[in-house]
């Protein structure tokens, strides 16, 4: 069990199987819908908010990058055309959202190699100082275990390479936020009951309002090891990009 509250929340309370497998389950239950579930909730900001994330890794010029929780593929498919890599490698729990990631790779023809594999994110399958940079976009709530997710991260990482993260969060403002509590409480699942299943969505809204956000989440990806951390709200707080570096030799943060 996870150090953090949003460890323990899971989807299905009842449920005897730990968070990763119910993750798993959870994700390939509505793989076919997440796409359009994502689009049609977000109505196309998520897209938006990607590639912000995906900017803050322009300047390392990356050659290799790994993106964990790669879900259907998206960060790893946007990547290709904002930062134009050499290889990247995507990682997921669920086999469901990794073959629909594979199918839309496999429309695109995309130039730059995208190769999606079933992995933990906790117990990433690369030797150390592999990858350029590690992205995450929305998955680290689903981490079992936050501090073993963010270690692996570290580990994989090349000296002097970046992480960047890309989480939901809560609007600081009081009126947004009420009104964002009352949507992704009351409104979001009720939409998505419509074209898949409420309790994938209920689990959202539990587990975003149990992440340990904000200047918080910085102070534990410095424990972690990583230097250099900083943030940048997206859209009134609803989400947040988070930052940091693994530290290379010599460099004293």
């Amino acid at each position: 069990m996870g150090k953090f509250e949003h460890d323990t929340i899971v989807p299905y309370e009842q449920s005897t199987l730990g968070k990763k497998e119910q993750i798993a389950d959870m994700f390939n239950r509505i793989a076919l819908r997440y796409d359009f579930l994502n689009r049609f909730l977000s109505i196309g900001t998520d897209l938006y908010w990607r590639k912000k994330a995906i900017r803050e890794l322009k300047d390392l010029r990356p050659g290799k990058l790994l993106d964990v929780a790669t879900g259907t593929g998206d960060m790893a498919i946007l990547m290709t055309k904002y930062l134009r890599p050499n290889e990247i490698i995507g990682i997921d729990i669920s086999e469901g959202m990794l073959d629909v990631g594979r199918k839309k790779i496999a429309k695109l023809k995309l130039k730059t190699p995208i190769t999606l594999y079933l992995g933990d994110s906790e117990a990433i399958n690369f030797p150390d100082h592999t990858f350029d940079g590690v992205t995450v976009a929305f998955g680290v709530r689903n981490f079992e275990n936050l501090e073993k997710g963010l270690g692996e991260m570290l580990r994989v990482l090349k000296p002097n390479g970046k992480l960047v993260i890309l989480e939901f969060s809560k609007p600081k403002q009081s009126g947004f936020r009420s009104l964002y509590r009352f949507y992704l409480g009351s409104i979001a699942p009720g939409l998505v009951q419509l074209f898949s299943k409420k309790k994938a969505y209920q689990y959202l809204n539990k587990s975003v309002y149990s992440f340990p956000e904000g200047e918080t989440f910085l102070n534990i990806m410095h424990e972690a090891g990583f230097t250099q951390t900083y943030l940048k709200p997206l859209s009134l707080g609803i989400c947040t990009i988070y930052c940091g570096r693994k530290e290379s030799p010599g460099f004293m943060s």
